[in-house]
């Protein structure tokens, strides 16, 4: 898979001839509405001939693998497929090998150092005795490189049949799934949700399924809610039953907890109620997580950070969740959402705190559009990636990229002459977070938040890493 930044006039057939690539398959994977309708500084995701596959309409996975000359086994093998029949048009699978035809002069020592394979693994799938019963003209099957194995999360809103058909499609792509959210009131009494089509979705996929439990409260995170739970054992231990219970009843595999603007004075409470938490639940199988405020020093101030305490977190719970997300958030100034440097702010201070085994890195898939000059009390506009490069398609705009942010944005002008500032993600910026992931070894990644189309996104993600199924 190459990323390609288009250039103001350049054409898809024209790209896909600098990469020797299939014009269908760049537009499949990129789910382009009008391939012929280009924006000057979009990126676009090329898929590799001999090495990845799209999707295209009306395939099933045996027609895939017959087309390809290969096994259906081999297929659902080097892709993490659990269910053969799930498979969607412009999802990208990667091949298990590739050809390499052999020159004059080549031995297979020197073709294995080339691609970083074992001379064993050519031989293997090439069902060749002898290293020496190589010729030239001759073509051989060069297994794929494996990728780094790593988990990933991703939280999800929709209960509806949207957000099943999303999870199915999705689903090879998570370790576990978040729906999001059950909240609880003062008695230890939990809130409800109609998440039966969304789990039941992520099993067909097998994936772990996640209970996210919140103290939000009259549509926001309610410090008192917090308080009331954190500083009444009787009631921690009501709740804890009743979140045994609906884990049970609903086939829940683990917990994630997401307290935010805690009191710093209930930074000890939380930790003892985490402790609580673990001693109940691990023993029946499983697992408890939390999600953090992204701090970038222990003894950062501010609501929605001093109750977090990483250390106690990252000795206490199986993994954590870093919110590495919402610098450019929809109350506030346009900024990128997830700004590279400020990411590896975080970083820096969570690696000295917590396992970098327990840590999955947050990456947003969604991007923002600003009214400019920005007033205090506006709210920004939520859309997706494929949002944001129609509209600036649609204003005649090129997008930028920025460097320090790793981000894309641009301006335009609406209809009303109403200046406006988009900020958003692509596969460049997306390349940098896995990048990250893989720089500081960390568990994974976590999305927030599905039901944002990012066609993009899966691409590179499965170009970078195989994902860990449990």
């Amino acid at each position: 898979m190459e990323i390609h930044v288009v250039k103001r006039g350049e054409s898809l057939w024209r790209i896909a001839q600098m990469y020797n690539a299939d014009v269908n398959q760049i537009s499949l994977v990129n789910q382009l509405e009008n391939p012929n309708v280009l924006v000057g500084g979009q990126a676009l995701v090329i898929p590799e001939l001999d090495q990845e596959y799209v999707v295209q309409s009306g395939e099933s996975l045996w027609q895939v693998a017959n087309r390809i000359g290969i096994t259906v086994e081999d297929l659902v093998q080097v892709n993490g497929i659990t269910d053969p029949n799930l498979i969607y048009v412009g999802e990208m699978l990667k091949l298990p090998f590739f050809p390499h035809n052999v020159q004059p002069g080549e031995y297979l020592w020197s073709i294995a150092q080339r691609y970083g394979v074992t001379i064993n693994q050519i031989l293997q799938v090439n069902n060749i005795e002898s290293p020496s019963l190589i010729y030239p003209g001759q073509t051989l099957r060069i297994p794929t490189e494996a990728k780094p194995i790593i988990e990933v999360n991703a939280y999800t809103t929709q209960m509806n049949e949207s957000g099943r058909q999303e999870v199915l499609a999705l689903g090879r792509n998570f370790t576990y799934l978040s729906p999001f959210m059950y909240s609880y009131r003062e008695d230890g009494s939990l809130t409800e949700m109609q998440d039966v089509q969304v789990i039941e979705a992520s099993r067909a996929n097998n994936v772990l399924p996640l209970l996210v439990l919140t103290n939000y409260s009259n549509q926001t995170f309610d410090s008192d809610l917090g308080a009331a739970l954190l500083r009444n054992t009787t009631a921690q231990e009501t709740l804890i039953t009743n979140i045994l219970s609906i884990m049970r009843e609903k086939g829940y595999s683990g917990l994630n907890i997401d307290f935010e603007y805690l009191y710093p004075e209930d930074r000890e409470n939380y930790n003892a109620f985490l402790r609580r938490v673990v001693a109940r639940l691990r023993p029946e199988g499983y697992s408890v997580s939390t999600a953090l405020a992204p701090k970038e020093r222990a003894d950062q101030q501010g609501l929605l950070y001093e109750a977090h305490d990483y250390s106690a977190h990252g000795e206490i719970v199986d993994f954590v969740v870093l919110m590495t997300y919402e610098w450019g958030w929809a109350g506030g100034e346009p900024w990128a959402i997830a700004p590279i440097n400020k990411i590896r702010d975080v970083l820096d201070y969570a690696v000295t705190a917590i396992p970098t085994n327990k840590i999955l890195m947050g990456i947003p898939l969604y991007g923002r559009d600003w009214r400019i000059p920005w007033v205090q009390g506006t709210i920004a506009q939520t859309v997706s990636p494929v949002q944001a490069v129609n509209r600036a398609a649609d204003y005649g705009v090129d997008i930028q990229y920025h460097e320090t942010y790793q981000a894309p944005y641009y301006r335009y002008m609406d209809e009303n002459q109403q200046e406006h500032e988009v900020w958003f993600e692509d596969a460049r910026s997306m390349q940098a977070k896995y990048d990250l992931i893989k720089e500081y070894g960390l568990r994974g990644g976590s999305y927030w938040v599905l039901g944002n189309r990012f066609p993009q996104n899966w691409a590179v993600l499965q170009d970078n890493f195989t994902i860990r199924k449990l």
